[in-house]
C-alpha cells in the first residue's frame, strides 16, 4: 500500500526540532561520503519552469526520494508537485507526499540551520525579504536555535508583509516592522534572509555591514539572482554543493569562477572555520538537494505510519 499524504498531513507530521537534528546528521553524512544526486531543470512555454531531483539518499534511511515540482511565480502556492518515496529494497513506493510543504519544510529548517552555524553569536535581528512559507519556517528554526528580538520584513505585496510581521511579530515574539525594501531591511538586521523570485540583485556590498550574515534561498535555477556579485568576492560564501552553486546556484555566473565557496557540510565537520571574525561578511547560499527531501520524507511516512494518518491506496490493484 501507498501513502497519500497531502500538504496538512506534512506539516502536521513534521516536527521543528526533529528536522533540525534530521538535517543536521544529513549534512554530516553528506560530507564524509557526498551523496548522489540529480537536478534537472526544463522551462516550460510561458513563465513556468520544471525541476526533478533524484535520487535522494542518506546512509541510515532504508529508502530513496524523487521530486517533481512545477513553478509558477504568479499562482498559489508558486511551487506545486509530488515527492514519492520509495524502499530500496524492492523499490515499492511507500508514499506520495505534497512537495509544496515538505520543500518549504527542509530548505526553510536548512536554511536556519546553516544561518545560525554562520552569523555571529550575538547576532539576535533579522531581516526578511520576501515574506513567503519558506521565510516563515527559516524564523521558526532560527527561533529554536538563538534568540531574534526583532524582526523587519519587505515583500512585493507590502499587505503580506504586514500578515507576515503581525503574525510573527509582537507579544511573545520580537518586535516587528515593516520597510518598503530590501536595502533598508539590511540597514536594520544582523541577519538578512532573502527568499524571493528575483531575476536581478536585490542587495550590493555597499548595502551591508561587515560583520552582517546573509542567508539567499532563492537562486535555485538559472537566471535567477538575489545578490550582486560584489558581495559574493567579497564574503565568506557557504553553499549546500558546490557544483550545483556553480551550474544552476549563486555561483553560475562566469565572473564568479574564482570565488572559493566552502559547503556547509565541511564547515559542521569542522574542516572549514565558516565565520572567522567578528567583521566577517558570510553568505550562505544553498541550492536545494535531494537527500533534504528523503530526510523530511522519512520523518513524515514514519509518523504517518506510526499514528494512522494519510489515505492509504494501492496502486498496483
Amino acid at each position: 500500500m501507498t501513502l497519500i499524504l497531502t500538504g496538512s498531513d506534512v506539516a502536521g507530521l513534521l516536527d521543528t526540532d526533529e528536522m533540525l537534528r534530521a538535517l543536521r546528521s544529513g549534512f554530516l553524512a553528506q560530507a564524509q561520503t557526498p551523496a548522489p544526486g540529480l537536478r534537472v531543470h526544463a522551462d516550460l512555454p510561458g513563465a513556468g519552469s520544471a525541476t526533478a531531483l533524484l535520487p535522494g539518499l542518506l546512509p541510515a534511511i532504508p529508502a530513496y526520494t524523487v521530486k517533481i515540482n512545477a513553478k509558477f511565480p504568479a499562482a498559489e502556492p508558486a511551487l506545486r508537485g509530488i515527492v514519492c518515496l520509495h524502499s530500496l529494497d524492492d523499490g515499492g513506493l511507500l508514499a506520495v507526499l505534497d512537495s509544496a510543504s515538505l520543500t518549504a519544510w527542509r530548505t526553510g529548517l536548512a536554511a536556519a540551520l546553516a544561518t545560525d552555524v554562520l552569523a555571529a553569536p550575538a547576532a539576535a535581528t533579522l531581516g526578511v525579504v520576501g515574506a513567503g512559507a519558506q521565510a516563515a519556517l527559516v524564523l521558526a528554526g532560527l527561533s529554536r536555535l538563538r534568540t531574534i528580538i526583532r524582526l523587519t520584513v519587505t515583500d512585493l505585496v507590502p499587505a503580506r508583509a504586514r500578515r507576515f510581521a503581525e503574525r510573527h511579530g509582537g507579544p511573545g515574539g520580537p518586535a516587528a516592522q515593516v520597510v518598503s525594501g530590501a536595502r533598508e531591511v539590511a540597514a536594520a538586521s544582523e541577519i538578512v534572509l532573502l527568499a524571493t523570485w528575483s531575476r536581478a540583485p536585490l542587495l550590493r556590498l555597499a548595502d551591508l555591514s561587515p560583520g552582517q550574515h546573509v542567508t539567499s534561498l532563492g537562486v535555485d535555477e538559472p537566471g535567477k539572482a538575489e545578490l550582486d556579485p560584489d558581495v559574493l568576492r567579497a564574503a565568506t560564501v557557504v553553499v549546500d554543493q558546490e557544483d550545483l552553486a556553480r551550474s544552476v546556484g549563486a555561483l553560475a555566473p562566469a565572473d564568479l569562477r574564482d570565488v572559493r565557496p566552502a559547503t556547509f557540510g565541511d564547515v559542521l565537520a569542522g574542516r572549514h572555520p565558516g565565520r572567522s571574525g567578528s567583521a566577517e561578511l558570510t553568505v550562505y547560499a544553498p541550492v536545494g538537494l535531494p537527500w533534504q527531501d528523503l530526510a523530511a520524507a522519512w520523518i513524515a511516512y514514519q509518523e504517518a505510519a506510526a499514528h494512522g494518518r494519510g489515505l492509504a491506496v494501492d496502486l498496483l490493484a
